[in-house]
């Protein structure tokens, strides 16, 4: 995509089999902000999108998490729940990981295969 991300709020639209489904995003671009994530949190109201990532990690955290990799074009590689305490392997192709809490990613009609955009 060549796109800058920059840190901030946005709208994470799922354009799955139910239509498309809009979701309140934070946005984590800086080295900071990705290091930061969700640790310290008791749950996030929508998901946070990590960009550059290939790999997450839970220590630390408070909650589970689902955790979906996405490729350049914002494709769902793969999804996974992960508790806390856990280190996720590197993906290939992975290019951004979006985050949420544990369970909300089915809801939204977040899997393997399905696109996403995001509007900040």
């Amino acid at each position: 995509m060549g796109r800058r991300w920059r840190d901030g709020r946005g709208t994470l639209v799922v354009h799955g089999e139910r239509g498309d489904v809009s979701v309140p995003l934070e946005v984590a671009a800086s080295y900071r902000a990705r290091t930061k994530g969700l640790l310290g949190r008791d749950s996030i109201a929508g998901a946070m999108l990590l960009t550059p990532a290939g790999s997450v990690h839970t220590f630390r955290m408070r909650m589970p998490i689902d955790v979906a990799y996405l490729d350049r074009r914002l494709n769902v590689i793969a999804v996974r729940t992960m508790p806390p305490g856990r280190l996720g392997l590197p993906r290939l192709r992975s290019r951004h990981v979006l985050e949420a809490e544990a369970g909300a990613m089915a809801g939204w009609g977040v899997r393997a295969g399905v696109r996403v955009t995001v509007e900040v």
